[in-house]
């Protein structure tokens, strides 16, 4: 995805029935053609008219949009969101056979959490325990220790890294699953990309600085 305005929809990183049974063709199409390019387009209009502030980065967008003008300044919010957290969504998912976290990963959520076991119990709290739209995460702080957090509607754990998002919003689920928040995450789960996750932490912790030993 470009850095900057003009944002572009990123295409669907996998094919629309590639996550059957889990997630179907049509929830695919509306998820990603219709929602996610939405936020996309709607992001541009917000921007089109401001190009003191075109150049800044998609973060910062969803972090610093306080100081934008009070006429776009909830607009941005929303939709710069909506873009950052569609675009980890899709990435981090990918069909089964079920994949597996590497081994720095492993071991931060062994320390963390306990097992992947816990961590998957603490994310489906997150998700279930999110009222109304919203989105469950696993983040990393600046020491590469890991938390579960959940944010409403399209606001993010930034500055935290993160690394995984499931989304609630009823869009994401409501074609196969209805009401049944439980069983969507339970299938969301099996498409996890451990190792594009596992990638994105080991990232973040090579991007820490280093200090000498005392």
């Amino acid at each position: 995805m470009e850095s900057h305005y003009p944002f572009t929809l990123p295409p669907l990183p996998f094919a629309y029935d590639a996550l059957l049974p889990e997630l179907d063709e049509k929830t695919m199409h509306f998820h990603h053609d219709k929602h996610f390019a939405t936020y996309v387009d709607k992001l541009n209009e917000l921007l089109a008219k401001y190009p003191a502030y075109q150049d800044w980065p998609l973060e910062k967008l969803v972090q610093d949009w306080p100081e934008l003008p009070e006429d776009i300044r909830q607009g941005v919010r929303n939709n710069a969101g909506g873009v950052y957290n569609h675009d980890l969504y899709f990435k981090t998912l990918h069909s089964t056979p079920v994949t597996a976290p590497g081994a720095a990963l492993q071991g931060a959520i062994d320390r963390d959490f306990g097992d992947l076991q816990e961590l998957k119990r603490a994310m489906k709290e997150a998700a279930l325990g999110q009222f109304g739209s919203g989105w469950a995460w696993l983040a990393s702080d600046d020491q590469g220790r890991l938390s579960v957090r959940k944010t409403p509607n399209q606001d993010t754990p930034l500055p935290l890294t993160p690394l995984l998002a499931c989304d609630v919003w009823e869009h994401a689920y409501y074609l196969p699953y209805q009401n049944r928040r439980a069983d969507y995450f339970e299938a969301w789960w099996r498409l996890v990309d451990w190792p594009t996750i596992s990638q994105a932490y080991e990232k973040a912790a090579g991007s820490r600085p280093h200090y000498p030993n005392p």
